[in-house]
């Protein structure tokens, strides 16, 4: 699409896409980083080879309806544990933005994560900065189309991979590597190993800082979770202002001139492409690559450090800085309650489950013996990773007697056990027509396996 020119003919508004090409740099923002960036990308491909107690140590079986993460097993009923992991993600990322910023974005996001990996494959095949925007411009040549097929299927090949380890959570990963092998593939598990290769392969090998500045939400809602005390990235001007070149060891402060030598280099290593000295914008994912350049040159130039900094906007004006402010503790109080809350449930967690379902079809009738039955559909859930055999009994109601035909109920663990059980009780004994009464479920191998589900009895009632 062609540009189109405002009234004024100086700025478009359609502009077409400028490539970034990210300078590479060094430094101990840069180590940080990397190690982080590192360590997540071991944690993703290598978590599923992980195996605990016979199977796979985190392992989302969707046709099974179980997720196991190392010795703990969820199931759907369990699906308030995955609403409360939701909160606690949503409240963590609003206190640590509050607090230290887009940290998440520089050092952890996915999005980061990877394109950081597309561009090292990319600098390992293309070379720095200078010869990457330098093979773009030279024309199509047999040299040039070499190390483009090399790049490309070096990035197809890793996209392939995660791709295959993102599957590998959801299939145990022994198994999708033998249908891999034997071309056995199914449908779905084809279709989000491609999927997901792609959506990796576009974003972080084309589209990279463009997923940040246009489709990332978090940088446009940002701005409130920030205050005049959250970590930012800043250059500072009171120092480096006015800039200019210079040679090195002339008194600067004699010609004028500010600490800045206007070198760029801050602009070629951002990976979004931004100015820094421009003031803290919202395309800044605050990876502080800016800041380990900044330095590498306030070294070479024997300045002081610092020019380009981690601080806050009132430690930049001079002000009091306070960390422990009340946005900061009210996040913080709500993060180790919900915890709290969180691991209490999941320590008295029961993996067993007891639904009770009356028949409805009939409220009631009178056996032979002149006692009022009702009838029951129970479904007992055994949500542990072992067998075991259990007691039921009934309550609620004097000389309430329950019928059926086990004494013991055997369920399979990871099953669903179907039953039908009485109750009968002495017309004599009911108070109102609809008792509340309890069935109680104890696995007879494990004291600790004990369950009670409450229904209603109905009668006649006493007139």
């Amino acid at each position: 699409m062609r540009a189109q020119q405002a009234d004024s003919g100086d700025s478009a508004l359609y502009a077409s896409h400028q490539k970034i090409y990210p300078r590479e740099v060094s430094g101990r923002f840069t180590r940080l980083r990397v190690t982080a960036i590192l360590t997540l990308l071991g944690i993703y491909y290598l978590t599923p080879f992980l195996q605990w107690g016979g199977r796979q140590a985190i392992l989302f079986d969707l046709p099974a309806r179980k997720f196991h993460l190392f010795g703990l097993t969820l199931w759907p009923q369990d699906f308030i544990y995955l609403a409360a992991l939701l909160i606690l993600a949503g409240l963590s990322l609003f206190f640590f933005t509050a607090l230290l910023g887009r940290v998440w974005c520089g050092y952890a996001c996915p999005q980061t994560v990877w394109t950081e990996a597309y561009l090292w494959m990319e600098r390992k095949i293309e070379g720095k900065r200078s010869a990457r925007m330098k093979l773009d411009k030279a024309p199509t040549s047999a040299e040039k189309i070499r190390i483009k097929i090399l790049k490309h299927t070096v990035w197809i090949t890793f996209s392939l991979w995660t791709g295959f380890t993102f599957v590998g959570y959801f299939t145990p990963i022994d198994q999708l590597a033998g249908k891999l092998f034997s071309a056995s593939l199914g449908p779905w598990e084809t279709f989000w190993i491609l999927f997901y290769s792609f959506a990796t392969y576009g974003n972080a090998g084309f589209m990279r800082e463009q997923v940040c500045k246009y489709m990332c939400p978090y940088a446009r809602f940002q701005s409130a979770m920030f205050d005049s005390d959250t970590l930012i990235v800043a250059y500072h001007p009171e120092r480096g202002e006015p800039r200019g070149s210079r040679r090195r060891g002339t008194d600067f402060e004699a010609q004028g001139l500010g600490a800045c030598i206007d070198c760029n280099v801050c602009v070629q290593v951002c990976p979004t492409g931004i100015d820094i000295r421009d003031g803290l914008q919202y395309e800044c994912i605050a990876c502080s690559a800016c800041i380990d350049a900044c330095d590498e040159i306030m070294d070479k130039m024997s300045y002081p450090r610092g020019l380009i900094k981690y601080t806050t906007e009132n430690a930049a004006e001079g002000k009091p800085q306070h960390i422990l402010r009340p946005r900061v503790m009210v996040y913080a109080t709500i993060l180790l309650v919900l915890c709290g809350i969180l691991v209490t449930h999941l320590v008295q967690r029961i993996p067993l489950e007891l639904d009770v379902i009356r028949d409805r079809n009939t409220l009631y009738r009178e056996t032979r013996d002149g006692l009022i039955e009702n009838v029951y559909t129970l479904k007992l859930l055994n949500m542990d990773e072992k067998p075991h055999r259990y007691i039921l009994h009934a309550e609620g109601i004097d000389g309430l007697k329950l019928v059926t035909d086990q004494e013991e109920i055997f369920v399979e663990a990871g099953t669903v056990y179907q039953m039908v059980v009485r109750l009968q009780a002495d017309e004599f004994n009911l108070e109102q027509r609809s008792v509340p009464v309890s069935f109680h479920l104890q696995a007879a191998d494990a004291n600790h396996l004990t369950i009670t589900e409450e229904a209603r009895f109905v009668g006649p009632g006493k007139t």
